[in-house]
């Protein structure tokens, strides 16, 4: 576990609300920040987890594939993907997308 990542109490998803700060005016106490960074932290770990996850999954579907005489990628199957994140996050998602992917293939050749 990476230092700073799940560190300290838990804050809950479901009890957590996020206060936009209008500017300014009203300013999140350092109390609020504490909070935000723990649940950033929670975040982080769940995301983290979820990758791991991913990439044992689409590590497992490779072999697979290849174990059958079929090809490791499915350049459809990355596209669409990579579709996906650019939809929801633009150009950032595209790199998200790309990172996942070889994370999940491993080293190719």
């Amino acid at each position: 576990m990476s230092p700073g990542i799940g560190d300290g109490p838990e804050v809950p998803a479901k009890d957590f609300e996020v206060r936009m700060p209008s500017g300014t005016d009203d300013p999140l106490s350092d109390e609020e920040i504490q909070k935000y960074r723990q649940e950033i932290n929670r975040m982080d770990r769940t995301i983290i987890d979820a990758i791991h996850r991913r990439s044992a999954v689409s590590k497992a579907i490779g072999k697979t594939r290849l174990g059958s005489g079929g090809t490791r990628l499915v350049y459809t199957r990355e596209v669409a993907i990579i579709n996906q994140f650019r939809e929801e996050f633009g150009s950032e998602g595209v790199e998200i997308a790309k990172a996942l992917l070889q994370l999940g293939r491993g080293r190719l050749g």
